[in-house]
């Protein structure tokens, strides 16, 4: 397709491919090919990341290919022994003339890895257009979804849609469902955990609740917050979990699987490193973006067998380390651009039959998320700021600033407890699993999946399991039912004969029917009923995303037009059974 298209006489050309689908095999092949042609003489790579210009320098040295990744502005020229360099968009928005000059002096070829980066700044946009607006050839590479802004990116091409918005439009693309039917990618298993947080809040107010339960914005991120507080029970749970799971796959054919913690600042990554190091014995390698040997750290992970890194949330973006197959997200970013970056570093597959497990928070924006992982959206350059689809690029970088000191302490905020439960499964857009806590023998049936397993395999496993705890819990609420069942009338036989001896038998014998009123509700309370009906809708819903392609959020739109009702977080276990029916008339 690349040749089809240059040929013609384009120099442009834009590759969109999940995380983890080998662009840089890709890039490095044109590269190679366009010097044995003759169409270049030197090559110039741009990235995000002063540890990725060195991970792209190595990759290249593989194919015979050498760059210069400690090229400086400063020097203005590299060694004679280098077909190129590897530099990043800050230091071409420092000095746009001199790479200008330098592109402009030899037939170039740019590769723009990550071309997203480009509107990171308007300046760096600006700046990247002016240096290599005379490349014989651009090449331009991205993972994940463009930016919400209507700046346009730099060489992408943009027509309209049938709503009359420019979108981006990519010569090539290769989505997660592409390279997951290919066996390039890993399928992931997404393992939600909920529990109980409790927090006070700035006026002193002490409140409490579950984590994933309808909350507003501002509770569900102080609940979230609470989770992640390396000082209570949530995460050392969950961190316990996870390297279970690791343990599992490394005994079920991935050996050498490694985990990667990403944590939100520096002060949370030494808080769950220290964790770590009390659940397994061993520190784990930990990752800090003022650390100067922090790339050396990240290579000799690589290239070792051992089982956990920790790191801030910077290192989520082009971190190549094929071995890594257990993630825990602890961390409160949610746009899409980061997510599909983070979970890009578990994805990248060594061979058929691996799969990939990330641990996270219960919480809507994340599930969704995990839920339309084979979504693929493009750059549009008038979409509202209102747009549900819409990423919060300001929060993206927040999310991968540098953070070379710990965050000045919350007064605000304080966290007060929480505890775990394994709340669902997320996989291929549907959801599976009842609640269970943490440590128990309903969450050891998923943690305990074999680590070789194809993505048909891992579905009807996880099938296996949730019909097995739904049919568990059916057996138990029946020996329950059965038990008081025998037991009310014993229990009214005895206070009859106590009444006959001039007790009080009419109020021992109301207390008993009260009882037994009573003891049926704990046996199925509403409130297990209506969750165990949200999960099944979820279900269902996921399963019809990955059907037609509809977005989660429309599919329940359209559920709630035909049956009426407020939204699912309100709805009643009837309203939700009516929805239920629904979509599996619908083929859900």
């Amino acid at each position: 397709m690349y040749q089809a298209r240059t040929s013609s006489g384009a120099r442009d050309f834009l590759a969109v491919a999940t995380p983890g689908a080998g662009k840089t095999t890709f890039a490095l092949r044109v590269a190679a090919d366009l010097l044995a042609a003759g169409e270049i003489s030197r090559i110039t790579v741009v990235a995000p990341t002063e540890h990725l210009k060195r991970q792209w320098a190595a990759a290249a040295a593989e194919v015979g290919i050498d760059l210069d990744p400690d090229f400086r502005n400063s020097a203005g020229a590299t060694s004679s022994d280098y077909t190129g360099v590897a530099v990043t968009y800050a230091q071409v928005a420092a000095h746009p003339a001199l790479h200008r000059a330098r592109t402009a002096a030899r037939r170039t070829l740019i590769v723009l890895d990550e071309i997203h980066h480009a509107g990171d700044a308007l300046s760096w946009g600006e700046a990247v257009r002016e240096a290599f607006a005379p490349a014989a050839r651009r090449l331009a590479l991205t993972g994940t979804p463009f930016r919400s802004d209507v700046n346009p990116i730099p060489f992408v091409t943009y027509l309209p849609g049938p709503d009359g918005v420019l979108r981006s439009v990519a010569d090539s693309s290769y989505g997660y469902a592409d390279a997951l039917r290919d066996g390039v990618v890993r399928p992931v298993l997404f393992l939600a955990y909920s529990g109980e947080m409790s927090w006070r809040t700035s006026a002193g107010a002490e409140l409490t609740a579950r984590l994933g339960e309808p909350l507003t914005g501002e509770q569900t991120a102080a609940a979230w917050r609470t989770a992640l507080d390396p000082k209570g029970d949530w995460m050392p749970a969950v961190l316990a979990a996870a390297d279970t799971r690791l343990s599992q796959v490394r005994g079920g054919g991935m050996p050498d699987a490694g985990g990667l913690v990403i944590a939100t600042d520096h002060a949370a990554a030494r808080a769950y490193a220290g964790l770590l190091a009390r659940i397994t014995g061993a520190s784990p390698t930990l990752i800090l973006s003022d650390d100067p040997t922090a790339s050396s750290k990240i290579d000799t992970f690589r290239r070792s067998e051992a089982r956990w890194m920790v790191a801030v949330r910077m290192v989520s973006e082009g971190v190549d380390v094929p071995r890594l197959a257990v993630g825990v997200y602890a961390t409160s970013a949610s746009t899409p651009l980061f997510f599909a970056q983070a979970v890009g570093r578990f994805v990248r597959g060594r061979g058929r039959g691996e799969t990939a497990s990330v641990f996270l928070p219960s919480v809507p924006s994340l599930l969704g998320l995990a839920g339309e992982m084979e979504v693929q959206r493009d750059h549009a350059l008038e979409k509202s700021p209102r747009d549900p689809d819409a990423f919060d690029d300001d929060a993206l970088r927040e999310a991968n600033r540098r953070r070379d000191a710990p965050d000045q302490p919350d007064t605000l905020f304080t966290a007060l407890g929480s505890s775990a439960h394994l709340d669902r499964v997320i996989f291929d857009g549907g959801e599976f699993g009842t609640p269970a806590p943490a440590g128990s023998v309903e969450e050891e049936d998923f943690l305990g999946l074999p680590g070789l397993l194809e993505p048909d395999q891992v579905a009807v496993l996880l099938r296996q399991r949730q019909a097995a705890q739904q049919a568990a819990a059916r057996r138990d609420a029946a020996r329950a039912t059965t038990e008081q069942a025998t037991a009310v009338p014993a229990a009214r036989a005895g206070t009859e004969a106590a009444g006959g001896m001039g007790g009080a038998g009419t109020a021992a014998g109301g207390g008993g029917a009260g009882g037994k009123g009573a003891a049926v509700e704990e046996i199925r309370p509403k409130h297990e009923v209506i969750g165990e009906l949200r999960r099944e809708l979820n279900r269902l819903v996921g399963a019809h995303f990955h059907r037609t392609g509809k977005p989660h959020g429309m599919i329940h739109a359209e559920l709630r037009r035909s049956c009426g009702g407020p939204p699912s977080g309100q709805a009643t276990a009837a309203q939700l059974q009516a929805r239920i029916d629904t979509i599996r008339r619908w083929g859900g």
